[in-house]
């Protein structure tokens, strides 16, 4: 082999090795950042626990919700109310409402953040619609609730609190059908098709 030939392969494994490198960076940036979110609270990640406060405190907090569509799905989505005020550490009940205006079965889920960033920590879900995914039938309509509290600890955090108003945005995506819904549509159109033959 010529020197010439050897110095190219010297310089070209280093660099195939860099953008092997940089691709699987790519691919475990998503994961890993989404972990330090919901472990830091940072970037506005949210907190699940199974029940509501032990604590309640008298200062109440302006709890505000947004509602936004990916561009292709076409559900309509809203927030049934657009803001509560509750007291801090008192369990809140919300209503999202989601419509199928179209003639095919849709799946959807929905992302979320929550507004200041710094508030995320102690924003805590006990349920929510975001946890599951949604399928709605042609035409159909669905109140789709999120129980959650703000965590008492938030009057200890230099940072938050001072905080007034916390933001719950959630942004709807739509998704593939479950196999058992995909299915059932195909066995319904097969069955449309026979009785259209007969």
């Amino acid at each position: 082999m010529s020197e010439p030939r050897k110095s190219h392969i010297r310089t070209i494994a280093p660099l195939v090795g860099v953008v092997l490198f940089m691709g699987a960076m790519s691919f475990a940036a998503v994961p890993l950042y989404d972990m330090f979110c919901r472990v830091t609270g940072w970037g506005g990640a949210t907190n699940v626990a199974d029940a509501g406060s032990d604590v309640v405190l008298d200062r109440t907090i302006k709890i505000r919700f947004d509602a936004s569509r990916d561009r292709d799905m076409p559900w309509e989505f809203r927030p049934a109310a657009r803001q509560i005020e509750l007291k801090i550490g008192e369990t809140g009940l919300a209503f999202y409402t989601a419509h199928n205006p179209t003639d095919r079965v849709i799946a959807g889920s929905a992302s979320y953040n929550v507004a200041p960033f710094s508030a995320g920590g102690y924003f805590t879900k006990i349920d929510c619609f975001c946890f599951t995914e949604q399928v709605l039938q042609p035409g159909e309509t669905v109140q789709m609730p999120v129980t959650f509290y703000v965590d008492p600890e938030i009057v200890e955090d230099p940072e938050a609190s001072l905080i007034e108003t916390i933001t719950l945005s959630y942004t709807m995506h739509e998704t593939e059908l479950p196999d058992t819904v995909a299915d059932a549509g195909a066995v319904a159109g097969a069955n449309e098709g026979d009785a259209a033959l007969n």
